[in-house]
């Protein structure tokens, strides 16, 4: 049996952050942090440049005119924004140094967008100001199956045909026969590279949002996300993925069910295109 902490620990050193994030996140928090010198980090990593550059020209932030250097574009996204960009693009790139074996990582790298792009809709649906952050924490919210893939996959395999030969839940068959979830392993790495607290606390709970304390909202829109995911993956109708969700959770976000269709379909429009930035061998 494995703990989650064990597993993640053994991931981070095959796929540690690299140090331009730690150099740019101190520069955008640091009082005297100078736009300029954000730029200049940015610059000195040719894929977190084109990636910023090709993402901020996109329809998926929709400015009228084109922006042609990374100054540029962190002025017009704002600190806030160019950090959970710089974020987004830097882990994508860690997610594509591990491939195991035994993964369909096109189809992988699909659904972490699909998650993305949906809680982030849902963001927005719910006037929550964190649209951009929840966007990232959708983006990494499965990386827990990609650890268990690479670390214990035979392990991995025989809890996911498990559940499908009983209709088990994952999460349990993986807790039984690996000794956690990928839930718990993603919460574990997001602590191990330093991430801001919400990430783990919200990955973490995104199978039982109510156990996220204060971010249980956040977990919410995650669950939901997943679930569209989930129904994209198996090409499910929305019906039947709305069966996986505890009505009391659309309660409380005050959203109405019947939205889980449009929110597929608006997901849809943005998914090649921001699939192409960060995940360019799944487009």
């Amino acid at each position: 049996m494995h703990s989650a902490q064990e597993l993640a620990t053994y991931i981070e050193s095959l796929a540690a952050l690299p140090s331009v994030y730690y150099q740019v996140c101190k520069q955008l928090e640091a009082p005297d942090g100078s736009i300029a010198e954000v730029a200049r980090l940015v610059e000195t990593d040719p894929a977190l440049t084109t990636g910023i550059l090709k993402l901020v020209n996109s329809t998926f932030y929709g400015f009228s005119r084109k922006i042609e250097s990374v100054e540029r574009a962190i002025i017009v996204l704002g600190l806030r924004q160019t950090h959970e960009l710089v974020l987004a693009i830097t882990v994508t790139s860690v997610f594509e140094g591990i491939r195991p074996q035994y993964m369909d990582m096109k189809r992988y790298w699909i659904g972490c967008m699909v998650t993305a792009l949906t809680t982030r809709e849902l963001a927005h649906l719910t006037c929550n100001p964190a649209a951009g952050r929840l966007f990232v924490i959708g983006l990494l919210a499965d990386i827990g199956h990609l650890v268990m893939y690479q670390t214990v996959p035979k392990l991995a395999i025989e809890a996911q045909t498990i559940a499908n030969i009983s209709n088990e839940p994952l999460f349990e068959a993986e807790r039984r026969i690996v000794g956690c979830d990928s839930a718990e392993v993603g919460a574990a790495l997001m602590d191990n590279w330093k991430l801001p607290p919400n990430f783990a606390e919200i990955i973490g709970a995104q199978i039982t949002p109510r156990l996220a304390g204060r971010y249980v909202t956040e977990a919410e829109l995650l669950h939901i996300a997943l679930a569209v995911s989930k129904a994209d993956r198996y090409n499910e109708p929305s019906e039947q993925a709305l069966g996986r969700i505890d009505p009391r959770i659309w309660d409380h976000l005050d959203l109405d069910p019947e939205s889980f269709s449009r929110i597929r379909e608006a997901v849809e429009m943005n998914l090649s295109s921001c699939t192409a930035v960060f995940f360019p061998r799944a487009a």
